[in-house]
């Protein structure tokens, strides 16, 4: 039987940090901006005055503190308020790509692994910068990995996903190697003139490195005991942007072509989803949530996390056994279980299981439950 084992991982974390004070500062500067300009009509009751934001809602709310950004000039300027990323010719490597050969150069390191014997490229994200060529094949190229690429999207669960389909794919024999990346520039289909949603995203790349357990020489492996995923249509969240905006003759630049959410129906249906997943997932291995020394969850909001863990386990969790990381990169969508994998797995000894859950839009949900060896 193949053993599946998770040998290394990679985080690429951009230069530019906004903290909820300067982040709130360009928002209210907006607001008070239109409002004045709208002066008249808000006196007349034609129209309601927009609310100002503040750095204690924002964490009431969700937690986070702060967040990485690509760009933080251009959404701390109210008069544009989205990052500003020129635009790169056909020939020089894309945004994402060097996004991710960065984190997957860290992951590739830890394993032990040279990029020509990777044999499996996955770029797994909820926002792809084109349509094609894949970015995994601009990946393989510039890692100068071997074999074969492609892109998948399920949105805040692509990590996960991307390492069920590399899993099954070495578990097969097809390849011994895989690396699955996952660039998310949030920032660019974010709200920043949205009082609800404008806080929530950051942007990242982590990477992970899979392999046969017979070819591992990593000094820390994980063994991937079993993988389970759940879908389930749902509006809640969406982005509405596409390549068919062009010929439905719809503006490009209208609110519904960025991120868009019901955020109290999202946590009243997603929660009980995602617990259900889990404990269902351990007591198909024959666990349960006690077993759990770690819980790595989709860093989205901080109450979600706390409730689906106080599920799982039974109790309320520690620090220690559910990390936060989104209080500092805010929601990375496909990367925030990962970031918290990368960073918080010290301390775990052989024979320790822990999950590695994500869940977003779609809905998408996906449990990866690891043992250390």
């Amino acid at each position: 039987m193949t053993h599946v084992v998770i040998t290394g991982t990679g985080l690429y974390t951009p230069e530019h940090a906004i903290d909820n004070a300067a982040l709130v500062a360009a928002f209210n500067a907006w607001v008070n901006s239109e409002n004045e300009q709208h002066a008249g009509a808000i006196a007349r009751g034609e129209r309601e005055p927009l609310a100002p934001s503040s750095s204690e809602f924002i964490e009431k709310a969700s937690g986070i503190q702060s967040r990485y950004v690509l760009d933080a000039s251009g959404i701390l300027d109210p008069q544009r308020m989205r990052p500003k990323l020129p635009q790169r010719g056909n020939d020089e490597p894309s945004i994402q790509c060097e996004m991710a050969t960065a984190a997957a150069r860290q992951a590739l390191a830890a394993a032990k692994v040279d990029a020509a014997d990777i044999e499996l490229v996955i770029v797994a994200c909820s926002n792809l910068e084109r349509a094609y060529p894949a970015l995994a094949v601009e990946v393989q190229h510039a890692l100068e990995t071997s074999g074969y690429g492609f892109d998948m999207n399920v949105a805040c669960s692509s990590a996960t996903f991307a390492v069920e389909t590399a899993a099954n794919a070495i578990a097969s024999g097809s390849v011994k190697r895989a690396l699955v990346v996952n660039p998310e520039i949030c920032s660019a289909h974010l709200n920043f003139r949205d009082r609800d949603s404008h806080f929530i995203f950051g942007d990242a790349c982590t990477a992970v490195v899979l392999e046969n357990s017979a070819v591992a020489i990593a000094d820390e492996q994980f063994e991937i005991l079993g993988t389970r995923l759940v879908t389930q249509f749902s509006n809640a969240i969406r982005n509405n942007a596409g390549f068919l905006n062009r010929v439905t003759d719809s503006d490009p630049l209208a609110l519904d072509k960025l991120f868009v959410q019901e955020g109290r129906r999202v946590f009243r249906e997603v929660c009980p989803m995602v617990a259900k997943l889990i404990t269902d997932h351990l007591a198909s291995l024959e666990l349960a949530g006690s077993d759990l020394k770690r819980m790595w969850l989709h860093q989205a909001n901080r109450h979600m996390n706390d409730l689906i863990a106080r599920k799982v386990l039974g109790y309320d969790p520690s620090e220690a056994q559910a990390p936060i990381i989104l209080d500092r990169y805010a929601n990375t969508s496909s990367a925030g279980s990962i970031i918290a994998f990368h960073l918080h797995r010290e301390g775990l000894v052989e024979g320790d299981i822990g999950v590695i859950c994500s869940f977003g839009a779609g809905y998408s949900a996906g449990s990866v439950v690891i043992r250390r060896l």
